[in-house]
């Protein structure tokens, strides 16, 4: 379980948010909503650990991240607004290094069936500076498609999707969570994604 208790943020002379508090269990996820610059991002970076907090804490199975370390980390897996793709790799090539750096094994068979159930047949072996921005954007998500980490949290993970793209990934965002797994995600559009149990946390600007 994911418990968030009297979380606040401060960036530059602003702050953020204060207060925040919820907690995610298996089988759950939570849309984070608010305005531009209403502290989105930074809510989900805190959350992987990634800045720091000026308040409040995180509990990972009733213990504070800050104490798990790896043991933490290995089960997050992030994707947030930049996908992180090496332009000059393969599609393929990016893949397989996502997931060796995350200590996933991933055959190059394998890492073709993936690419293809993400819906780039025939580009696995292209440069990604050659692909579009959807294309680009389904590289990033194949990595869900070999995560094995319990809790996923995807920043604006519909972003540059075609309509057909969002569709698949809600189901594989839905089949995550039905099968135990927790999501914490942000996005602008409204998606119905199947399966889970559904929260919605909004932040004010």
């Amino acid at each position: 379980m994911l418990s968030v208790s009297h979380l606040a943020c401060v960036r530059g002379d602003r702050r953020l948010f204060s207060g925040l508090a919820f907690s995610l269990e298996a089988g759950g996820r939570l849309h984070v909503g608010g305005e531009n610059g209403a502290g989105k991002t930074s809510l989900l970076r805190i959350l992987c650990g990634l800045a720091p907090a000026e308040a409040g804490e995180i509990r990972w199975h009733g213990e504070p991240i800050h104490e798990l370390g790896d043991e933490y980390r290995q089960a997050v897996l992030y994707l947030g607004h930049h996908n992180a793709l090496k332009e000059e790799l393969t599609a393929l090539e990016n893949l397989r290094i996502a997931a060796a750096l995350a200590g996933v094994r991933l055959g190059e068979d394998e890492g073709v069936d993936l690419l293809r159930r993400a819906g780039l047949l025939g580009r696995e072996d292209l440069p990604v500076r050659v692909l579009s921005q959807g294309q680009k954007r389904r590289v990033a998500l194949a990595r869900l498609l070999w995560s094995k980490a319990p809790l996923w949290i995807l920043d604006e993970p519909f972003v540059a999707l075609d309509v057909a793209a969002v569709g698949w990934l809600a189901g594989v965002i839905g089949a995550h969570v039905a099968g135990g797994g927790m999501a914490v995600l942000t996005s602008h559009q409204e998606v119905d994604i199947p399966g889970g149990t559904a929260q919605t946390l909004r932040i004010a600007a």
